[in-house]
């Protein structure tokens, strides 16, 4: 597993990123996280640590046309990969499908429980303290406002996640929880969307909303 995980890193750290919130240390995060839910649901390591890693190893802005198949490239890249260091090919489909299914773009189902962990463990890192930072990061390299100043907080309209960074928040980021698959996963999720409200009221104060 060591030598399968510093392959993997080498091979992720020599590609471009799409930006900043999907840089190697995003990465590394997921690992992490996909392996400590792994653990907890006894689920196939290998499966989950080579695709944690090899995720995001096709770099497609958040605003290309091409975001919806990012996942899709990014799982036909990392079989090619595992396949030239040997990774099992019995486990190769599995680690394609987790890859593809981990998108919150392309909107595919998570069908084996590898994949389920893998998706949770990216989403959570949507969410608490470094879910805001990323948030904010990528929004800003977006030349995104960080917030409507008449409406801040979509109190009263629909958001609008393409010209305000504060509307993500309320147009994916805290929806989260309700689409996690481990119990570990939501609880996580649930506690991290309950910090990321508190900075939200903290905001308001500081622009008096």
């Amino acid at each position: 597993m060591a030598s399968l995980e510093q392959n993997c890193r080498e091979f992720v750290q020599a590609l471009p990123i799409a930006d900043a919130g999907h840089d190697l240390a995003h990465v590394q995060r997921v690992v992490t996280t996909a392996k400590l839910l792994a653990e907890k649901e006894q689920a196939d390591l290998q499966v989950v640590v080579a695709a944690a890693w090899l995720h995001d190893c096709v770099a497609v802005a958040k605003n290309s046309p091409l975001r919806s198949q990012a996942s899709k490239l990014a799982a036909d890249k990392a079989i090619e990969y595992l396949t030239s260091i040997d990774f099992p090919s019995e486990k190769l489909s599995a680690v394609h499908h987790a890859i593809v299914a981990h998108s919150y773009s392309a909107n595919v189902e998570a069908e084996t429980l590898e994949a389920r962990i893998v998706q949770d463990a990216d989403r959570l890192d949507s969410l608490g303290a470094i879910g805001i930072a990323r948030c904010f990061t990528v929004g800003g390299a977006m030349h995104r406002s960080v917030y409507n100043v008449d409406d801040p907080f979509c109190e009263n309209r629909a958001p609008d996640d393409y010209s305000y960074t504060v509307d993500h928040f309320y147009n994916k980021l805290f929806k989260l929880p309700e689409v996690m698959h481990t119990y570990a996963g939501k609880q996580e999720a649930e506690a991290r969307v309950l910090f990321m409200k508190e900075f939200m009221k903290r905001l308001g104060q500081e622009i008096g909303s």
